[in-house]
């Protein structure tokens, strides 16, 4: 293979892992705000969910696309109790993207910019390990002469 056709295959890669990275993310995301909603019970959970859906135009599947709408639904139907439904799926989201993430204490974060940061944590995780995994496989067999 020329080293032009090479790299452009690497960069068409590179271009539908990043597109993966942030299907993957939103998976992540749903299934965080899921398990978060259960701690309060599954009929709460659905009652949520039905409730986003009908008073807030906002399905459980377009949560992430839809993260303010969200957000905003959520502290309309908590009042100040939204923060602690936040803090739930805040602690569900770093367990599914592995671990904590750098957020400057000296700010304050809310959820929306918590979820932003651990997008970005993700994506750059998931590339440290599909570069390394490119690497492993475009590497040639070393011969012996």
């Amino acid at each position: 293979m020329v080293l032009s056709e090479s790299i452009l295959n690497l960069k068409s890669r590179r271009v539908k892992t990043l597109s993966l990275f942030g299907r993957d993310f939103e998976k992540l995301l749903v299934e965080a705000v899921d398990d978060g909603l259960s701690v309060l019970g599954d009929s709460a959970k659905q009652a949520i969910y039905y409730h986003l859906e009908k008073s807030f135009n906002v399905k459980k599947e377009e949560i992430p696309s839809r993260m303010t709408a969200f957000t905003q639904a959520i502290e309309n139907i908590f009042g100040v109790g939204a923060n602690f439904v936040e803090i739930l799926i805040m602690k569900k989201l770093q367990e599914k993207v592995d671990g904590p993430f750098k957020l400057n204490e000296s700010e304050k974060f809310g959820f929306t910019q918590y979820v932003s940061e651990a997008k970005r944590a993700f994506q750059e995780k998931s590339m440290i390990k599909t570069v390394a995994e490119l690497v492993e496989c475009d590497e040639e067999p070393k011969t012996e002469a």
